[in-house]
């Protein structure tokens, strides 16, 4: 169910956009089994499941042109590695196939919200 709209205007940027991208990859077909996993190495902003395959979304958002998912560099990939290891580890998930997506939003003022799915980002 979408998170009514009256609260919107309470949110973060951040967090508004993070709900907006769950309704989004739920609409591709992922079931969401979290949001906002964290640990004491890394954190993630979504798992899900997309078919057998465990999925680790990193949510990234601009109010500008500038293309968000650049803005996930070496340092970020790692912490969210760590907490990946860390999750499959804690839910014996060793075995399950499992990958890393982008969810790239872009908000800019008076338009419409667009979003860009980079599916396998990036690898260990």
């Amino acid at each position: 169910m979408p998170f009514p709209l009256l609260f919107h205007r309470l949110l973060t940027f951040g967090r508004r956009s993070e709900i907006l991208a769950i309704d989004y990859i739920r609409s591709l077909g992922y079931r969401i089994v979290t949001c906002g996993y964290r640990t004491q190495g890394g954190e993630i902003d979504v798992v899900a499941w997309d078919g057998a395959t465990l999925v680790f979304l990193e949510v990234k958002a601009r109010h500008n042109s500038d293309p968000p998912e650049d803005s996930v560099g070496y340092r970020k990939k790692q912490r969210m590695i760590r907490a990946a290891h860390a999750y499959i580890s804690r839910y014996r998930l060793q075995e399950t196939p499992y990958r890393f997506d982008i969810v790239a939003l872009t908000s800019l003022p008076g338009s419409k919200p667009q979003f860009r799915l980079l599916r396998d980002a990036f690898g260990e």
